[in-house]
């Protein structure tokens, strides 16, 4: 007896397998015209980052480095400045003079945006990064950097004046 009821088992789930294909193979197909038509993502797409600016230009990246210690490819290179009165880049006290991301060795998995305290970087719908050459996938802050939103100004850097002593800290 119990050996009917594993067989009448087994068939059961065959059957409830062939009807899950069989609906399937019944539904129509979808397609996307890519490269005529623009691909649709859904909201929570990882694309290529975006460094995001303030609605005032500034950038939002204070240049704390949390973004390169969550990565876990270690793709995230930085390098910090100073905002001066003459230079103002940033919001904070610091921005990243260098930013880098190093296409080769991300894997895309959202960390550095969780681990960022200003929402400085975001994953955008960019998608299309591949490349022959693998010095093209490293990209650099001003590749990555969102535009000045409409009606700010952007960061206006003062060229210090030849003789003038620098300014100190």
């Amino acid at each position: 007896m119990g050996n009917k009821l594993d067989i009448l088992g087994t068939a059961a789930a065959i059957a409830k397998g062939l009807g899950v294909t069989f609906k399937e193979m019944m539904s129509p197909t979808v397609t996307d015209n890519y490269p005529d038509e623009p691909p649709r993502f859904e909201e929570r797409f990882r694309g290529v980052h975006v460094l995001q600016r303030d609605q005032n230009g500034l950038e939002k990246c204070v240049a704390c480095f949390l973004c390169a210690a969550a990565c876990p490819s270690n793709c995230i290179y930085i390098e910090a400045a100073e905002n001066t009165d003459r230079v103002r880049i940033s919001g904070g006290e610091r921005y990243a003079k260098v930013y880098n991301i190093d296409y080769n060795r991300c894997i895309f998995c959202g960390y550095c945006v969780e681990a960022c305290p200003t929402d400085a970087i975001t994953h955008g719908h960019g998608f299309e990064v591949a490349s022959f050459n693998t010095s093209t996938l490293v990209k650099r802050k001003e590749d990555m950097l969102a535009p000045v939103p409409p009606g700010a100004k952007p960061p206006v850097v003062v060229p210090e004046e030849e003789g003038a002593p620098a300014a100190a800290h």
